[in-house]
């Protein structure tokens, strides 16, 4: 049995690795970290956990967060900077659920992020925790930089295409709605009901601060006479509470075969992508609660178009699912532990 910190318990993200490490068999959880709300049980704060956790939230600790095998930061950007280098010296093992350590280039994340990077030193060692890419790295790794919600729906989706130099990768296209709990937990007005509701709109067109850690992760693929890889990739926000839609569009360099092949054998031996029946387009719906990624894939009129659909929960494949996927390679476990739970319906 592990023992595991998490440190910022109190937003979505923090209660979603609440709820799926509850029932981990390998796995539990110690500490729970939150200074406006330290002292307050944590079942006081989220009914749903009652009878799971007798914890309450504590004020940081790196003493005593460092005596824990792994410590999950679900925390706001920029946070997980501060403490990073005394937990690693002390050889507590990480999973970032933040974007502190996905960008390899410091300028480049302190340009999208608009603050200086606090511990650039650190930034090498960081694995980038998608697993159907980087398993064998994160097996290892002291650090894992578990990927945004957005950038794991577009990169699963783009990856068998790219990996084949099928597509241009100077053509490339993501239109990707998220529900609003990706905004995460803290007030805002665009995430209330009366404003959400029964409404659907494109936002951050010119620039979205996942785009850099999507364009690095696909280049991380590509072959060496690929060419330059660039995105177009405009986020939208669904008025529902968890999913992720992101429909893709690649430019093919020639014929591309059998691409339903392609896909189904590329992720065949992935426990948490499921490559859709030809003709398929998935839902939502499909995967809420799960860390499943569900594609499909198409050539609309045989054209030099290839369409590709991918869906994730953003709060679970797209971060505390993934996070745990992360946590269960780091040390040596089935994969699959703790998360295989079918999606909710209705």
């Amino acid at each position: 049995m592990i023992k595991v910190g998490i440190v910022g318990g109190t937003g979505y993200t923090g209660v979603e690795l609440l709820r799926l490490l509850a029932n981990h068999p390998k796995a539990e959880v110690k500490i729970i970290t939150s200074r406006a709300e330290e002292n307050v049980p944590v079942a006081q704060l989220f009914p749903n956990l009652r009878g799971h956790y007798d914890l309450a939230f504590s004020a940081p600790d790196a003493d005593a967060l460092g005596e824990c095998d792994v410590v999950f930061f679900a925390t706001p950007h920029g946070v997980a900077q501060a403490m990073m280098p005394e937990l690693m010296s002390r050889g507590t093992r990480v999973v970032d659920l933040s974007a502190d350590f996905r960008i390899k280039d410091a300028a480049l994340w302190s340009k999208w992020y608009g603050k200086e990077h606090g511990c650039p030193q650190l930034i090498g060692e960081a694995v980038y925790g998608l697993p159907e890419v980087n398993r064998h790295l994160i097996a290892d790794a002291q650090l894992v930089a578990c990927p945004g919600c957005y950038p794991t729906a577009t990169q699963l989706g783009f990856i068998p295409l790219l990996e084949n130099n099928l597509v241009d990768p100077s053509r490339l296209i993501a239109n990707a709605a998220s529900g609003t709990s990706g905004a995460g937990r803290q007030a805002s007005i665009d995430a209330l009901l009366s404003e959400s509701s029964d409404s659907f709109k494109a936002y951050a067109a010119a620039g979205h601060r996942h785009l850099p850690e999507i364009e690095q992760g696909l280049r991380s693929v590509l072959s060496k006479d690929a060419g330059p890889l660039s995105l177009t990739f405009v986020p939208h926000l669904l008025p529902i509470v968890r999913g992720i839609h992101a429909t893709l569009y690649a430019t093919l360099r020639g014929k591309a075969g059998d691409l339903q092949a392609l896909y189904e054998e590329r992720y065949a031996n992935e426990p948490f992508v499921d490559v859709m029946p030809a003709g398929s387009h998935p839902q939502t719906r499909s995967v809420k609660s799960s860390n499943m990624c569900r594609i499909a894939v198409c050539q609309p009129q045989q054209r030099d178009t290839v369409v590709v659909m991918s869906v994730i929960d953003n709060l679970t494949k797209g971060a505390s699912g993934q996070a745990i996927q992360n946590m269960n390679i780091m040390f040596g476990f089935d994969e699959t532990l703790g998360l295989n739970s079918p999606a909710l319906l209705p």
